[in-house]
Parts: C-alpha cells; structure tokens; sequence
C-alpha cells in the first residue's frame, strides 16, 4: 500500500501531520495542484487506511497533566493470562496513553501522563501493579519532551 504513495501523496502527508484541519485551497496553492484533486487524494489516504483519524495534539500542562512517565513491565506468564490480555487491561487504566509489547530484558512499554510524579506513582502502585499479570516495573520520569509526534 505504502509503495503507491507518490511524492505528492507524501508532501500532502506532511502537510496534514502539520496542521490536520488546513483548508483545500490551502493546500492545493502549497501543493501546486487543483483542490479536486486534493480532496481526491485525502479522500483516497483515508479509504486505503494510510490516514487512520485526523486527531488534535492537547497542551497536557494546561490539562493538569504535565507528567510524563514511561514504564518498564514485565510481564508474568503464571498469572492466566495472555500477554496481550494483560496489555489491554493496562491500556484501559486512566492516564495511560500508549502500551506496546516490545522484545527484550522487559516484556511492555506503558506512556503515562498526569498532574506530578506522585499522581504517576499512585497510577503505579495503586492501580498498574495490582493487574494480574504485571510482575517487576521500573518508572521513568521525563524532564522534558524534545519531540513528540502523534
């Protein structure tokens, strides 16, 4: 799928990831091509599941959620469970925002974002540790996002 995008396909992309909610006349002078055939092309991105959802980016400070953590987990397979069961009721836990099943010494990588590292520890202590299934954490605070991209 991905081999049938063209560089006009990838500038307009690139132009979305920037600003999702740019108008087609917009884009269509940035792009040099007429506003049909823009629309055409989101309309295809979106229908060939190249473009899943146009989204927003919040400001998490001005949320009250300016901590973000990434957590080690292992995973213990005595507990019953599947892997990937244990990771979706992870992903169901308020204020977390990503869970991936990664290889390697540590078996999930959960993002989580909340008002200050003691909100993040009782996401931890409290809630994510008593899931059957998630064994050994390690948490790591971030001081500040250098990138971010959705």
């Amino acid at each position: 799928m991905v081999n049938t995008l063209d560089a006009t396909d990838l500038r307009l992309l690139k132009e979305l990831k920037e600003n999702a909610r740019e108008n087609i006349a917009s884009l269509s002078k940035k792009l040099g091509i007429p506003r049909t055939t823009v629309h055409y092309r989101i309309k295809k991105l979106v229908e060939d599941g190249v473009i899943e959802k146009f989204t927003v980016k919040p400001d998490y400070k001005k949320l009250d959620l300016g901590t973000t953590a990434f957590i080690l987990a292992r995973y213990e397979p005595d507990s019953g469970l599947s892997q990937r069961e244990v990771a979706e009721r992870i992903a169901a836990l308020e204020g977390v925002y990503e869970v991936h099943i990664i290889a390697g010494e540590w078996d999930l990588l959960i993002k989580v974002r909340a008002p200050s590292s003691e909100a993040v520890g009782r996401i931890v202590v409290d809630r994510l540790r008593e899931i059957k299934g998630v064994g050994q954490t390690v948490t790591m605070v971030s001081f500040v996002t250098v990138k971010e991209e959705l």
